[in-house]
């Protein structure tokens, strides 16, 4: 019925929308848009895997992830995708390809992320974000999984995208 603008942020704006339900009641719902994001899993031509630890303030911890970050406005996914494996690792792609899309958390937020595969890995030149601190690890598959069994990896993109890929290798 009407969605209200509450607060406007540098990466979400979060609204109040009142919604009509199906037995006509009428109810609130908070609701956060995201301009999207675009995620890659960069393997190396040994088959293990590029990872960047970082400190994460909404967990107030450090978090191992598969390299992600924000869409530009007008950028495409895969595009955002390889931009984020430079600026990250330091390596940048000579094949890249759509693995899925991922909507995050779909009771509050559109936030969506296209996940990719990276290969044909060239070393190139780190380039991070002023505001950006984080360190390049790289690990084989297999103990990746353990990792995310053991939960040392909590990072939802980031399990997701690990064990498709697992599943489809």
């Amino acid at each position: 019925i009407n969605r209200t603008l509450v607060k406007k942020g540098a990466i979400i704006d979060y609204y109040q929308d009142t919604i009509q339900l199906p037995d006509g009641s009428v109810k609130t719902y908070d609701f956060i848009d995201h301009k999207g994001a675009a995620a890659v899993v960069p393997v190396l031509p040994d088959g293990r895997i590029i990872m960047v630890r970082q400190e994460r303030n909404a967990i107030d911890g450090e978090s191992l992830e598969i390299p992600a970050g924000g869409k530009n406005p007008g950028e495409e996914f895969d595009v955002a995708a390889a931009r984020e494996l430079e600026e990250e690792t330091g390596y940048r792609c000579d094949k890249i390809s759509h693995l899925f899309d991922l909507y995050t958390t779909v009771a509050f937020s559109n936030e969506k992320i296209g996940i990719y595969l990276a290969e044909d890995l060239i070393p190139s030149k780190q380039n991070l974000d002023e505001d950006e601190y984080l360190s390049v690890e790289i690990y084989s598959l297999d103990e990746l999984q353990n990792m995310i069994t053991e939960g040392h990896i909590r990072d939802a993109k980031t399990i997701a995208a690990l064990m498709y890929y697992k599943a489809i290798k």
